[in-house]
C-alpha cells in the first residue's frame, strides 16, 4: 500500500509552549492550539466509530454467523463487514476527504495528509466462537503517526482512548502502566500468528520467556492485549505477527498511559513496521533482550 511508504519523524508538540520551525516559520502557541483541538476533534470521532462498530458487534453476537476463510487460519464473519460499514459511515461523515485504510477491504481518500486505520473487529477467532475478548479498533494518523485512537470492548463497556501528548483513558479516567520492575514477576500477553513460520517463531520465543516471566497469556485480539498493558492489567504484550490496522490505537494508548511500544529490534513502534513489542516501559530491555 502506498501509504506505507514514506514514514516520517515528526516531532510532538505541546501546548505548554512548545515551539517548532517549519522552515523559516516558527509554530505559534495558537497554531499549536489549533492542531491539538482539531487532533482532540479527531479522537471524538474514533471514539464514536469504534463504540458504534463495537455495539453492533455485541448486538450480532448471539444470532448465526457467516464465516468464511480469507486466508490460511485467517477468518472473517458476516459481523466483520458489518461494523465495518458502521465504523466508515463515522469517520466519512466526519472527515470526507481523509484516507482509510481498513482490515476487511474499506478505503479512500488517498494523498490525504491524514489516515484512518480501522479493525471493525479484532478478535475474529474469538468472536466467531462466542469467546467474549475482542474489540472494534480505530486509529487517526497524521503523516503515519498515530495522533488520536479508540479501543472498545462492547461486552465491558470499555472503551480505551489515547491522544497524542493528550494522555490515555479507560472510559475518562487516566490510565497508567504497571509498576512491576523485573520480568520475572511480569503476565505477558501473546499471540501466535497464523502462518506456520510464525508460530513456529512464536513457540521458539515461548520457550524462552515462560522460564523468566511469572506467566504467559495466548489474547487473540492485539488491541485488547495493548489496552490491557497500558491499563496495567498486563506489565507486557508481543505480537510479531500484526497487522497496523491491529496495533495502531493500542500503540498510542499504551505510550501516552506511560508504557513503551516498539519493534522487535527495540525501535519505536510505527504502523508500516512489522512486530509490536509492548511493556510498561520497566520490563522492555529484558523483554527485549529475549526475543
Amino acid at each position: 500500500m502506498a501509504w506505507l511508504v514514506g514514514l516520517l519523524q515528526y516531532a510532538r508538540e505541546r501546548a505548554s509552549g512548545v515551539r517548532r520551525m517549519v522552515g523559516s516559520r516558527s509554530l505559534s502557541g495558537r497554531h499549536i492550539k489549533r492542531v491539538f483541538m482539531k487532533n482532540r476533534d479527531m479522537l471524538e470521532t474514533a471514539v464514536a466509530a469504534a463504540r458504534k462498530g463495537g455495539l453492533r458487534l455485541a448486538e450480532l453476537l448471539p444470532g448465526r454467523r457467516d464465516i468464511r476463510l480469507k486466508g490460511a487460519r485467517d477468518v472473517v464473519t458476516d459481523a466483520d463487514l458489518e461494523a465495518e460499514e458502521t465504523v466508515l459511515e463515522v469517520i466519512r461523515r466526519d472527515f470526507p476527504d481523509h484516507a482509510i485504510v481498513s482490515e476487511e477491504g474499506g478505503s479512500g481518500g488517498d494523498g490525504s495528509r491524514y489516515t484512518w486505520l480501522v479493525d471493525p473487529l479484532d478478535g475474529t477467532r474469538n468472536y466467531a466462537h462466542r469467546l467474549p475478548f475482542f474489540a472494534a479498533s480505530v486509529a487517526a494518523l497524521e503523516a503515519q503517526e498515530p495522533i488520536a485512537g479508540a479501543v472498545f470492548d462492547p461486552l465491558r463497556d470499555h472503551m480505551f482512548s489515547a491522544l497524542r501528548d493528550g494522555g490515555a483513558r479507560l472510559n475518562g479516567g487516566p490510565l497508567q502502566v504497571s509498576s512491576v520492575e523485573a520480568l520475572g514477576d511480569a503476565l505477558v500477553g501473546v499471540d501466535w500468528g497464523r502462518r506456520d513460520r510464525d508460530r513456529d517463531t512464536a513457540f521458539d520465543m515461548v520457550g524462552r520467556l515462560l522460564p523468566r516471566c511469572a506467566s504467559l497469556r495466548a489474547m487473540g485480539s492485539a488491541a485488547l492485549a495493548l489496552a490491557y498493558v497500558a491499563a496495567g492489567w498486563l506489565d507486557a504484550y508481543i505480537g510479531l505477527s500484526v497487522k497496523p490496522w491491529d496495533v495502531a490505537a493500542g500503540s498510542l494508548v499504551v505510550v501516552e498511559a506511560g508504557g513503551e511500544c516498539t519493534t522487535q529490534s527495540g525501535n519505536p513502534y510505527q504502523p508500516a513496521l512489522g512486530g509490536c513489542v509492548a511493556s510498561n516501559g520497566r520490563v522492555h530491555r529484558e523483554l527485549l533482550d529475549l526475543l
